[in-house]
């Protein structure tokens, strides 16, 4: 995959234009034992800088509290950088506790170290798109940008 590009699952169901208006509410999450959060930190700062309205939950996280960090916010996406290798049970549990909570609204964004045969289990457990790990800020806002004005919200 090119490194600088977006994969979506329904990619062709994206705008490629950013028609969103409003404030976008964005959950940043290391789940497990990821201990490296410089990536998420500078993510977070990335869509602060855009606009939106970040929460960053810290280091070491269940899919759990991210779910009830998500619903007690009440944010319009989770955002989940994961250099563990670890990400395909993470976000398969992610995806279960969403759906438990009645909360697979919130639209989820992977990134990080992700090979791409491990892309079909993450867009199963929930995942909206995979951003890699080189990814420009342009490219990260107007994924989310782009996600949330697909669903019509915002």
């Amino acid at each position: 995959m090119n490194q600088a590009s977006m994969t979506s699952q329904n990619s062709g169901d994206v705008p490629d234009q950013d028609a969103t208006t409003g404030t976008i509410r964005v959950l940043v999450a290391k789940l497990g034992l990821d201990g490296h959060d410089r990536g998420a930190k500078v993510v977070a700062r990335i869509l602060r800088d855009a606009g939106m309205e970040v929460v960053y939950t810290g280091l070491y996280k269940s899919p759990n509290e991210v779910v009830a960090a998500a619903v007690q916010e009440d944010v319009d996406v989770i955002g989940v950088s994961l250099l563990s290798g670890s990400h395909v049970p993470l976000f398969r549990e992610l995806g279960r506790c969403l759906r438990e909570a009645k909360a697979d609204h919130i639209v989820v964004v992977a990134g990080g170290v992700i090979p791409e045969q491990d892309y079909a289990a993450l867009w199963d457990s929930g995942v909206d798109a995979i951003v890699p790990q080189e990814a420009r800020a342009e490219l990260i806002v107007t994924t989310i940008r782009n996600l949330i004005a697909a669903r019509g919200r915002v």
